[in-house]
Order: C-alpha cells, then structure tokens, then sequence
C-alpha cells in the first residue's frame, strides 16, 4: 500500500525496536545502503511514536514497517520492496510488485502477527544498534 505521506522527513523507516527480525532488517538495509539514503527510527522513540501516528499506525501494537521515499508512504511488503529495490543491485526485486498486494500482504500479516514468537524479542529497544548511532532519528 503506498499513500501521499502527511511525514515532512524523506528515507525513514519506521521499524519495531524490541523485534529482533526488524533489528535485522534494519542492519540488512543499512549494511547495504552504500549512499546512506535511508535512516532508521524505532516506533519505540518519541520520533518513532509521532511518525507512526501520522502514518495511522498504532504505536502500541505495531502491525507493519513503513518507510517514507519520495514524499510517499509505503507500507507491508510495499515498503519492503521499495527499500530493497533502491538498494544497489536490488532493483530487480521490483519484479515482486507483480505479485498484487492482496497475496503478498497476507504472508507479511502472518509473519508481523508472530514476529516475536518465531524470532525472538528483545528485553528493550534498541534506540541506536551498533554503528547505525548517526543513521537512527529518536527524538526530533
């Protein structure tokens, strides 16, 4: 789902601090983002919280990542994709919006619904994981 986003800042993902899946998707993506286009706030941070509002999602039970590119939000599988496909080398993974949404995003339902069942937790919220300190926004 992607949709004009009311959020002024450009190339945030708003991810689940505490989820060690979405800890890892942020390292995924920063380790490959080469130009440093994307920055990272945990919905856990006040920055995070106030994002997450704008978006409509419930910082209290997050049910997806979203992330800001061009002046757009992008939500569920969308915005994993449209990280993924801005990272060098993976623009061919733009090929999975051929897939519609209403398949894909179930998938991503489950696994966001048992995230931390299936990967694990952690005791509190990584509000700046290591080396990422200059890349991770928790407080405007």
């Amino acid at each position: 789902m992607k949709q004009a986003s009311p959020w002024p800042d450009d190339g945030v993902i708003l991810y689940d601090g505490v989820c060690v899946l979405c800890s890892g998707w942020v390292r995924f993506v920063a380790k490959r983002d080469a130009a440093r286009r994307f920055r990272f706030t945990p919905i856990q941070s006040p920055y995070g919280e106030a994002m997450a509002r704008a978006l409509a999602i419930d910082p209290s039970d997050p049910d997806t990542n979203a992330v800001v590119v061009d002046g757009f939000a992008f939500f569920r599988s969308d915005a994993a994709i449209a990280v993924v496909s801005r990272l060098p080398g993976w623009g061919w993974t733009r090929i999975a919006l051929a897939v519609p949404a209403a398949l894909r995003d179930p998938l991503y339902r489950l696994v966001a619904r048992h995230r931390y069942r299936i990967f694990g937790k952690h005791a509190t919220c990584e509000l700046a994981p290591a080396g990422l300190a200059d890349r991770v926004i928790v407080d405007r």
